[in-house]
């Protein structure tokens, strides 16, 4: 029989720095030939620069796709007729006071859907319908004391709570809202302008002084990655970024401010690519991909228009690479592979994928964003409206592909260790393995060197549980009180009673990968560990069988003291005990092990987070086998395979 328990999470050692700094590889990949003093001779003039139709191209306007029109029209007609929410000082406050960031947010994102899709919805109808809207949305934004968002506002000089309007910071959100303002400026300034034409110059007058400005002038956001190597950059550099270059190439009059923008913005986006492993991985989970990844598109695409074509870098093999990462991620439908922070759920921009693969000629690229955009038409969620616009006009070419998701059979990233890999390529029939090592340093880091995920006939079997909705406790020295964060409530053993730490030195070690017909990766994790658990060695192969339709997951282990050992295999579904020996799982499978020399028991834990209540419903299952002898020195072997008949 299984026992069932509500266990109490064990206590965790206090959390060092999260993010201490990363392997550097000096690349400048996109500065070292366009550096400073060749830049503005590269851009196009702003006058003639034509990244998209504005409002007044009416026939490419009349272009958009009946069931797009439809949709925006329809919902903005909805939003007219809402008012605007407020945003008081209070709400600011709340991240400050009690460490929530959420209802701050909903409010604040709500308002920037509502503009956006009420600006592009004028754009298309074109008959001052949605302009009051509009103008009033452009305001309100304009008359915010800041665009930063609570948890953010930290890196001024006041500290968190309320903005100081004297020092505008540059966050992922801010320059989003920036990179809204100076798109609406382009698509509709002239519209505007017969509103009141103070809304223009308002515009202009916000993005320089919040986002322009400070990114020109100021050089110790920890974004930019420019005071020296010694950082670890994630998807902020490539997404501000992105959104800098957008307010500097569409509202920069100044020629050469407009290249200086350009050319420091290069610098800073090589940062990022000489933190980037060459396996082009993002340690940041698949979910994150679109705001690390594809910004970098974002980026690279922008240049390339502002350029006419004259900076372009879709040869380079590390851009080719972080591109097909979103594709090998991809186990079936609607699921990703959700190591670090990323959702087990993602639904990735299938025309950003698509232009993407466009770009660097992958044609799995391509047909995998022509099958993530079947259903995707008109409205998207983001702050900006430049990946909405993208979509609009780019769908009718995406829609000559073959919409297919590739489903490849095997992929090895050395560099971010780790491994995918399914039954046949093609199909999401049969087992499919995904594991990984790498380091307890890593972005977004849950303390998962060793983990695994078994997926079945494209369902889950055993998971990992992704992350709930962020919090101050989220990026703080609280990090591992979280459970999602604890090895223990990962696939990974608890050794003498300890979990992983956190920190680059708790890492997988001799790391290495067979592939064939079993996929295999076996790796050292005991340096996962801390001091007290005093593991000398712990060696894990995470296997693929193929011709025996299994996963198999093997451990041998040297312990300088023999305590308890328990594995930990987590699943979103109640286990049941088959019979000895045998524990009935999700989709089809079954988990088997060596019942004479160890106990199963199940822990059940609450997953009412709305984040998390969406994917698995509410409550996850923790399977644990300890060890009935605990000695210094053995083996164990865990095959998941199917349920016989």
């Amino acid at each position: 029989m299984l026992a069932f328990s509500r266990r109490a999470l064990m206590p965790v050692l206090a959390a060092p720095s999260l993010f201490p700094a990363p392997l550097y590889k000096q690349r400048n990949i996109l500065s070292k030939d366009w550096p400073a003093g060749k830049v503005a001779g590269a851009l196009l003039p702003r006058n003639q620069w034509v990244p998209l139709p504005a409002a007044s191209d009416r026939e490419a306007w009349q272009s958009v796709a009946a069931a797009a029109r439809t949709e925006l029209l329809d919902a903005a007609a909805v939003y007219q007729k809402e008012p605007w929410a407020s945003l008081p000082a209070t709400v600011y406050l709340d991240f400050a006071r009690n460490g929530n960031r959420s209802r701050y947010e909903a409010i604040r994102f709500a308002r920037r859907r509502k503009l956006n899709t009420l600006a592009v919805a004028e754009c298309i109808e074109g008959k001052g319908r949605f302009l009051d809207s509009v103008a009033e949305g452009v305001w309100l934004q304009c008359e915010e004391s800041s665009w930063v968002l609570p948890a953010h506002i930290r890196v001024q000089k006041a500290g968190n709570g309320l903005p100081d309007v004297a020092e505008p910071v540059v966050d992922l959100f801010a320059a989003e809202c920036g990179a809204q303002m100076s798109w609406i400026h382009y698509l509709l300034a002239p519209q505007l302008a017969r509103v009141s034409p103070l809304l223009p110059k308002r515009i202009r007058h916000e993005v320089h002084h919040r986002i322009l400005t400070p990114c020109l002038e100021r050089d110790d956001f920890g974004w930019m990655g420019l005071r020296g190597p010694n950082h670890s950059l994630n998807n902020w550099t490539p997404w501000i970024n992105s959104n800098w270059l957008t307010c500097a190439l569409l509202l920069e009059e100044d020629t050469q401010r407009r290249a200086a923008h350009v050319a420091k913005s290069l610098r800073s986006v090589d940062e990022y690519l000489s933190d980037m492993p060459d396996d082009g991985g993002c340690d940041e989970g698949p979910g994150y991909w679109g705001r690390a990844g594809a910004s970098l598109f974002d980026c690279l695409e922008i240049l390339q228009s502002a350029s006419a074509g004259r900076m372009v870098w879709w040869g380079d093999p590390l851009v080719r690479e972080i591109g097909r990462y979103i594709v090998k991620a991809h186990i079936a439908g609607k699921w990703m592979v959700n190591f670090a922070d990323a959702s087990a759920h993602a639904s990735p921009d299938g025309s950003l994928v698509w232009r993407y693969g466009k770009a660097i000629g992958d044609r799995d690229m391509m047909e995998y964003g022509a099958w993530a955009g079947r259903d995707q038409r008109g409205i998207e969620s983001q702050d900006s409206p430049a990946r909405t616009l993208m979509r609009l006009f780019h769908n009718k070419d995406m829609a000559q592909t073959t919409a297919r998701a590739p489903l490849p059979a095997e992929n090895w990233l050395p560099d971010l260790n780790v491994l995918f890999a399914r039954q046949s390529a093609g199909s999401d029939r049969g087992f499919y393995l995904a594991a990984k090592g790498g380091h307890n340093a890593e972005s977004h880091n849950h303390n998962d060197i060793g983990n695994y995920i078994v997926f079945h006939n494209g369902e889950p079997v055993l998971v990992d549980v992704g992350v709930e909705t962020y919090s101050a406790k989220t990026f703080s020295s609280q990090r591992y009180e979280i459970w999602t964060m604890q090895s223990g409530w990962h696939n990974c053993p608890t050794i003498n009673g300890r979990m992983q730490s956190p920190g680059r030195q708790h890492r997988a070690n001799n790391v290495q990968f067979r592939g064939g017909a079993t996929s295999e990766v076996t790796m050292d994790i005991a340096a996962a560990y801390p001091a007290e658990a005093r593991v000398e060695s712990f060696r894990r192969a995470m296997r693929l069988d193929r011709r025996q339709e299994a996963v198999v997951i093997e451990d041998a282990w040297k312990l300088a003291a023999s305590g308890p050992i328990e594995w930990n295999f987590i699943t979103p579904k109640k286990p049941v005990a088959a019979s000895p020996g045998v524990i009935e799982l999700p989709a089809g499978a079954v988990l088997r092990y060596d019942a004479s020399q160890l106990d199963p028991s199940v822990d059940e834990h609450e997953a009412g987070d709305s984040r998390l209540r969406n994917i698995w419903g509410g409550t996850m299952y923790r399977v644990r086998l300890a060890a009935r002898k605990p000695a210094t020195e053995g083996r164990a072997a865990f095959t998941i395979s199917r349920a016989r008949a």
